[in-house]
């Protein structure tokens, strides 16, 4: 038996890779079939069955692109229903994989769909769960995607609580938890660091597996619960309904964009997405961007957090890069890119802007006696590390929505913890007509000492 978990750290995103004698499944897979196709080419191994424990609304399924690479089905649990074949199978059913076998847990409440997988070893002991967006360490899913008419995020809560305490609270003590996701993701309130663990630590470490009625597991779980990024719509309903062959619509993104279309698109709409270092960023950019760093642990998700998935894109990156950007997006559901800029050279200079950046030890000096200071962390950062007197606290993720609670006139100071997401949040007020935006280096965790 052969386990490898392939953590993606863009998406905060775990899948799996499980193969016994010869034959293989994968578990949730991103949409990047290379990292499958070359696992499952030194294995030498054949993939069975593409397992989804739900509907994934933060990032696209590459159950479609598997599917027809290694002609293999796809399983969901039986609630789920889509526009393309898949297996629905029933509670308790089993599917075998060499000398292993897997065990299909239904546990709705993350969404009504949402499933577990259990492995039993080759001496059909209960080894590790793979809970999907069910359980994560040291917190569970959040109840609130798939709520609708009929189904509230309370009803779901109270899904969540029987799922836990009556079939994966019930596991041996010993079995390995293998979550979808970890620290980073949206789908959950505070993650552990840690990317597995087992049914018997998180009965004592995990905050929502301590003893405690159905009533109060639901208001617990409630409490806190931030807005989802409006892209988790979108790419719920593609991994429900399919999407374009992912390789036809790299092929298609990946061009380099005409620069005297630029004022066109520009005027039309576009999205400016520059994914070069923040520092490289502040020294010359062309009017309107937004700066996501590439390199950024959760890039993928800040881009699907701030920029709208029904917007047309033009990419800024380093020369070569392109292809990646493209996929990473594409991971995210965002298909629609113009093309690619990789020099300035042909960008008229009156299209071009500057965005000053401050060392905390310049936050109180005359010239920022007038400014405002705006935070950008999110409230439970404030509560746990602390937070700066008379600042205006706005989310990232809710910034461009709140513009019209700020003054375009005035001086701004931003700031988060580490000066990523403040770079993004300048960037966005920049292209907002705000006249004055200075972005302090390090974030909070550098100001502390000048407070």
């Amino acid at each position: 038996m052969f386990i490898k978990q392939i953590y993606t750290n863009c998406l905060s995103q775990a899948s799996y890779y499980i193969e016994s004698d010869g034959e293989a499944i994968i578990i949730d897979p991103i949409r990047d079939s290379n990292l499958y196709i070359d696992l499952v080419k030194s294995r030498q191994s054949q993939v069975k069955y593409i397992f989804e424990t739900h509907f994934h609304a933060d990032f696209i399924s590459g159950h479609l692109d598997l599917k027809n690479i290694f002609n293999s089905e796809i399983v969901f649990g039986s609630v789920a229903e889509t526009k393309y074949d898949i297996i629905k199978a029933e509670n308790n059913s089993i599917f075998n994989i060499g000398s292993i076998k897997i065990k299909v847990l239904h546990t709705p409440g993350h969404t009504p769909e949402s499933v577990c997988y259990l492995l039993y070893d080759g001496n059909n002991n209960e080894y590790c769960v793979f809970t999907g967006d069910t359980l994560f360490i040291g917190e569970v899913g959040r109840p609130d995607l798939a709520i609708s008419s009929s189904v509230t995020q309370s009803d779901l809560a109270s899904q969540l609580y029987d799922s836990l305490h009556n079939i994966l609270m019930k596991l041996n003590d010993n079995v390995i938890v293998y979550p979808a996701h970890g620290p980073g993701s949206a789908c959950g309130k505070t993650f552990s660091k840690e990317t597995f663990s087992t049914i018997g630590e998180q009965k004592k470490n995990n905050y929502a597996l301590q003893k405690m009625s159905k009533e109060k597991f639901i208001e617990v779980v409630l409490d806190g619960i931030l807005t989802p990024p409006l892209y988790f719509s979108h790419d719920a309903k593609m991994n429900k309904e399919g999407y374009q062959e992912t390789s036809k619509v790299i092929e298609r993104n990946v061009k380099k964009f005409p620069i005297n279309d630029l004022e066109k698109e520009i005027s039309n709409g576009v999205v400016i997405l520059d994914v070069r270092t923040g520092n490289d960023f502040e020294k010359g950019f062309i009017k309107n961007s937004i700066n996501i760093t590439k390199t950024f642990q959760s890039f993928a998700t800040w881009v699907g957090a701030v920029i709208p998935f029904d917007k047309n894109i033009i990419i800024v990156c380093y020369s070569g890069e392109e292809e990646e950007v493209v996929s990473r997006l594409a991971r995210v559901g965002y298909e629609n890119v113009l093309g690619f800029i990789t020099s300035f050279n042909d960008v008229d200079s009156d299209k071009i802007e500057k965005l000053d950046s401050i060392r905390p030890e310049q936050m109180f000096s005359s010239n920022f006696s007038d400014a405002i200071f705006l935070d950008v962390r999110k409230p439970m950062e404030l509560e746990t590390v602390g937070k700066m007197s008379n600042s205006v606290n706005i989310r990232l993720q809710e910034l461009s929505e709140n513009l019209s609670n700020l003054d375009p006139e005035k001086k701004y100071l931003v700031f988060c913890a580490g000066g990523y997401r403040s770079m993004i949040a300048s960037s966005i007020l920049k292209s907002n007509a705000f006249k004055s935006v200075y972005n302090i280096y390090g974030g909070f965790n550098s100001m502390q000492s000048f407070l």
